[in-house]
């Protein structure tokens, strides 16, 4: 389906810019085992809790099985006479397990620190006209990551999508248009605020009216729709979920990003406990559209997103842009949402209408 000229020039004007782990540390004694074979330890049921025994020792949960009775009257682990059998007070009959437990006070779990990516910045020099005399970068994207359920993130999902909580949408005004550039940088704004509230001791109720006052100052008020935009930041700051989860979760379940891969975020003794979603967001999903269906029609791309841990989420040039046939892009998920809109529109009005006229009629 070919774009019309003027939602191109429309993109080109809107969209351009210029040039914790709480149970690591609550339980000192884990285990982990790759119980599916796939190189790591992040899946459910991988990592436990080491309990202690009656002797003092640690014994894992994970794949644990009863000793038996052997000919002297003692006890045998059946899966090898390498696995210790305990009893966990001493009176119960004993069992092991073949994973070893590991004190994480000397062998702490390592955490990967996120990149914090604000996008490109505007920051190019312009002439009296406002004109960028820089690099034009167009449907500019942010580096972000969110986490699937795993130990640093206590086995909650971090990359649970949510509700379309942000829109896309045209505006009417100038001023409309001039905020929807700044879509990713106010989910920015408001996910640190509710983020650095909640950790300052505010509840999570608090925390998520401070993330959506500074969500609107940020983001056009028809674009977000506010009452999911604070149930979602209520549950990701419960669940344990940090700032960069909640602002993939928000963009993520508006369609807005593109994901790239997953990768390792933590580890312990070189055993992966905690993966990660790395993806591309972008001000709208008309721009993760065009992005991911105009980079493999260019030579400047031809590597795709660049590494998983840290994708390339750099705009098109002008003159990348210029380039795309757009006659070969499917744009047809981006006008169904147009039409579904308008028809929801429509629907609202008639309804205040209806009201209004009953109104009137029963005073």
């Amino acid at each position: 389906m070919r774009a019309p000229k003027s939602l191109l020039a429309w993109a080109t004007l809107l969209l351009a810019t210029c040039g914790q782990p709480q149970l690591a540390h609550a339980q000192q004694w884990l285990c982990a085992a790759d119980l599916n074979g796939n190189g790591d330890a992040a899946d459910d049921g991988e990592i436990a809790s080491c309990a202690v025994t009656a002797s003092g020792d640690h014994l894992c949960p994970i794949e644990q099985t009863a000793c038996t009775l052997n000919a002297t009257g003692g006890y045998s682990c059946p899966l090898g006479s390498q696995y210790a059998c305990f009893s966990p007070d001493g009176v119960s009959a004993p069992s092991c397990s073949p994973h070893s437990c590991i004190d994480t006070s000397a062998n702490p779990v390592e955490e990967e620190v996120p990149v914090d990516d604000p996008g490109t910045p505007a920051d190019g020099e312009v002439d009296a006209d406002g004109n960028c005399l820089g690099t034009i970068e167009i449907f500019g994207g942010r580096k972000l990551r969110c986490r699937p359920p795993g130990l640093s993130v206590t086995f909650q999902n971090c990359c649970k999508d949510k509700d379309k909580i942000i829109k896309d949408g045209m505006g009417s005004s100038i001023s409309s248009i001039g905020t929807k550039i700044a879509i990713a940088k106010g989910v920015f704004t408001g996910m640190k605020a509710a983020y650095t509230a909640f950790k300052a001791g505010a509840t999570a109720s608090q925390a998520a009216s401070a993330g959506a006052n500074a969500l609107i100052v940020g983001i056009d008020p028809t674009s977000i729709a506010i009452s999911l935009a604070i149930n979602f930041m209520m549950e990701v700051l419960l669940q344990g979920c940090d700032q960069q989860d909640m602002e993939a979760g928000m963009l993520r379940g508006s369609g807005m990003c593109h994901e790239v891969g997953t990768y390792c975020s933590s580890k312990i003794l070189g055993l992966c406990v905690q993966k990660a979603k790395s993806q591309c967001c972008f001000n709208s999903k008309l721009g993760r559209i065009i992005q991911e269906q105009g980079r493999p029609q260019l030579k400047a791309f031809a590597n795709g997103w660049g590494e998983v841990k840290s994708p390339n989420c750099r705009g098109f040039t002008a003159e990348e842009f210029q380039a795309l046939d757009f006659s070969k892009m499917d744009l047809a998920e981006y006008y169904d949402e147009i039409e579904a809109r308008s028809a929801d529109l429509i629907q609202s009005d008639m309804e205040e209408s209806v009201d209004a006229y009953l109104n009137a009629v029963q005073r």
